[in-house]
């Protein structure tokens, strides 16, 4: 069981955290195992993303945004 492989001390607070959102602690490592396998899965998405990328294609990018003042409310 998983449990047996979760030091003690954050099942401690796995339980807590469980027992407060009101879900089973099975339920709530299902989540955190769900939730982290998609954070992996997007900086893997990025990568390959940003590997395709080039400078020249950012360059062209820029060159057809318009260089106009930001709104008013837009202003930092």
């Amino acid at each position: 069981m998983v449990e047996e492989v979760i030091p003690d001390s954050l099942m401690k607070q796995i339980r807590k955290l469980a027992e407060r959102e009101r879900v089973t602690v099975e339920q709530f490592i299902s989540s955190a195992a769900a939730e982290k396998a998609a954070a992996w899965m997007t900086v893997e998405y990025l990568r390959v993303r940003a590997a395709r990328g080039s400078r020249e294609s950012f360059d062209r990018a820029l060159t057809r945004v318009s260089d106009t003042e930001p709104e008013e409310d837009d202003r930092l």
